[in-house]
């Protein structure tokens, strides 16, 4: 159990890392949205603050899980942003559902391993 939740926590700070330094530094091609996917991103990009302070908590989670600090803190935080990340993905962008799964699926089982 102890290889299991330290697989799944590098996995996803990983990706959370990775996630939101392509945020902040604009590497890679990044597909342009289409049809309802547009509509939601237009409207985050509007408010000027929720994507830089998502992406912030995404680069601080991801960090504390590579580290191996603060993981529960990390984990709970990051629920209601990987929950997002599901839902957006299930309703507006389905060939994205099975990675925002695997790290929700993912955060759930590091709370449920350091509870």
């Amino acid at each position: 159990m102890k290889i299991t939740t330290l697989i799944v926590r590098l996995l996803i700070g990983l990706l959370l890392l990775f996630a939101s330094l392509s945020y902040f530094f604009k590497f890679g091609e990044h597909p342009n949205p289409v049809g309802d996917m547009k509509t939601v991103m237009d409207g985050f990009m509007a408010t000027k603050y929720i994507l830089p302070v998502a992406k912030s908590v995404e680069l601080l989670c991801g960090l504390s899980f590579l580290t191996g600090k603060f993981i529960k803190i990390s984990a709970i935080i990051l629920v209601p942003i990987s929950l997002n990340i599901l839902l957006i993905n299930v309703f507006l962008m389905p060939e994205g559902t099975p990675i925002a799964a695997a790290l929700f699926l993912g955060n759930l089982f590091l709370i449920y391993t350091n509870w």
